[in-house]
């Protein structure tokens, strides 16, 4: 898959496509029947199939402490859409340059000029351009005008609503693991390069891995069972608390991860100085943190004795949930 980075970088080559435009944040089912529509009129036509998304988000240029937190890294976006089979993404910069372009402005720049659609995909309620002047009937005009066709996307419904990366979104605050999953297609998951935190963990005998967060803000908090992949790790439980934690005065909403029995699987002995030193060959590493069931809200302790008596049980409560012995 090929990535265009900025309009600035649009070549020739990259002109002649069947594409869609959004903020595919999830790649969820929803997404991805679009994707599949893309793809099959792309080869249909001999054609380039191409996203076009947005970075930041538009709701994140606009207003970025309160726009919904996202499902996915542009990283991972990448990694989705290219395993979905799309050929190339353009990656707009949306700046106050961009948002200022108008609809005409949009069309001619891009469709057009840039990419030379022959065949877009969009919703129905699609809107662009300053002021939001641009939607699906402007399109349909303006196909007309340049000789690109323009078509709207099936709804994809599951339990019979509409899948939406908003319905994700709630499924993941209401701890319904089962239905984000069934809404997406697959679990949902953070990855991020582990890197080295404060080290407060090991002081307790719980040391963690710690994974960076490029967003905003997260769609979790709380503490959670999870299994991690990466880095030789397939599927490796964890209990993992995703927040601020508070009880040490954090601020910073960090993603860490207590792996079970790590150091056994790994080939030692499962002693903590052990376990430290297997702990310490993931740094740098990029993994994928999977999450499979709530345990309970983060929270603020009197001390540390009382928050690593609390982790003891969140570590006990995964085990459960993974049906593991506990130790």
């Amino acid at each position: 898959m090929r990535l265009i980075r900025g309009i600035h970088n649009l070549r020739d080559t990259h002109r002649g496509c069947v594409a869609t435009i959004g903020n595919f944040d999830g790649v969820h089912q929803g997404h991805q029947r679009i994707l599949d529509q893309v793809i099959a009129e792309a080869r249909r036509r001999g054609l380039k199939s191409t996203v076009m998304l947005f970075e930041p988000q538009p709701q994140e240029f606009f207003s970025p402490q309160t726009a919904p937190p996202r499902l996915m890294s542009l990283r991972d976006k990448l990694i989705a859409l290219r395993e979905a089979g799309v050929d190339q993404v353009l990656c707009v910069r949306f700046d106050e340059r961009f948002r200022s372009l108008t609809a005409e402005a949009f069309v001619k720049a891009l469709l057009v000029d840039g990419l030379g659609v022959e065949y877009l995909v969009v919703g129905d309620d699609f809107r662009f351009g300053c002021g939001r002047d641009g939607d699906f009937a402007y399109l349909q005009q303006a196909g007309q005008q340049f000789g690109f066709a323009v078509t709207d996307t099936a709804t994809c419904e599951v339990d019979g609503e509409r899948v939406s990366s908003t319905r994700v979104r709630a499924a993941l605050c209401d701890g319904d693991f089962a239905l984000a999953e069934r809404l997406l297609g697959r679990p949902f998951a953070i990855s991020g390069r582990v890197r080295h935190g404060d080290k407060i963990g090991r002081t307790l005998g719980l040391p963690t891995v710690n994974l960076a967060l490029k967003r905003l803000q997260s769609p979790l908090h709380g503490v959670f069972a999870v299994t991690v992949t990466g880095a030789g790790l397939v599927d490796q439980p964890g209990a993992a608390n995703m927040g601020t934690r508070p009880t040490v005065n954090g601020t910073e909403n960090r993603l860490e991860v207590y792996l079970l029995d790590y150091s056994d699987s790994a080939g030692g002995s499962g002693s903590g100085d052990t376990q430290r030193t297997h702990q310490d060959s993931l740094y740098g590493a990029h993994l994928t943190v999977a999450f499979r069931h709530y345990v309970r809200p983060e929270e603020k302790f009197a001390d540390l004795d009382q928050l690593k008596t609390a982790i003891r049980q969140d570590v006990d409560a995964v085990r459960a949930f993974f049906d593991m012995p506990t130790v």
